[in-house]
């Protein structure tokens, strides 16, 4: 049987902090906080503090509550690159910047909905909030759009039910979206793409493909965005017909559309 090693017990106790986190999904108080890891909220704050010291939480000045900091960001982000789907799909969206001269993202749906995992600007970047590590609103972006209409229905209701929608780059209170759900998510499914045309990213087109696994589950979404006056937003257009092709060949690569006879 092999040995266990010798770990530091401090930091698997402080590390209860971290998985209390992540279970709750967003801010939480200290006593909340350290009641789900099963401290009192004195033992709990020195952990904090360190954890804070190097990234792993953030607090936030005005509320108090606690947060994922930007170190433990970058190390979900690290894992989330290292799937296979990914590894696959960077190369490939990195040619298709250059080809069309446009930005590409690459998004996965992660717990706080779609999630941008990479970045692809061309020569010319046009303006954009976004980067790795954004999550996308997931009625109002063409990212959003393109998980929406191929995720199982039950989880974009879940997600829809539990709020989900309303912390993404993208969402407006004011925009009135849910009585088009039906007939938006039917456009996407009719062209195999998502699009939003100036909105809600203001003078930013963008088309976004699905690319599914060999289980025909949607995995990963590209999404190609640009200026309105260069991004030419047709559903047939030249940009269109490229990510389509992008999609499919990651798509294909992933194992979408094979036929494995038995022996």
């Amino acid at each position: 049987m092999k040995k266990e090693s010798r770990g530091i017990q401090s930091i698997e106790v402080g590390g209860e902090l971290l998985r209390a986190l992540a279970r709750c999904g967003e801010p939480m108080m200290l006593r909340d906080l350290a009641r789900e890891a099963g401290m009192t909220p004195a033992k709990a704050h020195p952990y904090l503090a360190s954890f804070s010291r190097i990234g792993l939480i953030e607090q936030d000045e005005t509320t108090g509550r606690y947060e994922i900091g930007a170190l433990a960001l970058e190390l979900g982000l690290i894992s989330l690159r290292r799937l296979s789907g990914v590894r696959i799909a960077q190369p490939k969206i990195a040619a298709l910047a250059s080809q069309i001269g446009h930005a590409v993202s690459l998004a996965v749906w992660g717990t706080h909905g779609p999630t941008v995992v990479q970045l692809e600007e061309p020569g010319q970047p046009v303006h954009i909030v976004m980067r790795a590590g954004s999550v996308m609103a997931l009625l109002e972006t063409a990212t959003g759009r393109a998980f929406a209409a191929f995720l199982p229905e039950k989880t974009i209701n879940a997600a829809l039910e539990s709020g989900l929608d309303r912390q993404g780059v993208g969402y407006n209170p004011k925009r009135p979206v849910k009585g088009k759900v039906a007939e938006m998510l039917t456009e996407v499914r009719k062209h195999g793409l998502a699009r939003a045309l100036g909105d809600p990213l203001p003078g930013v087109n963008a088309f976004a493909a699905p690319v599914f696994d060999h289980s025909g589950h949607v995995a990963l979404v590209i999404t190609a965005m640009g200026p309105e006056g260069t991004f030419e937003a047709r559903w047939d257009s030249p940009i269109a017909h490229a990510l389509r092709d992008c999609a499919g060949a990651i798509s294909k690569r992933l194992g979408y559309g094979m036929n494995v006879a038995a022996e």
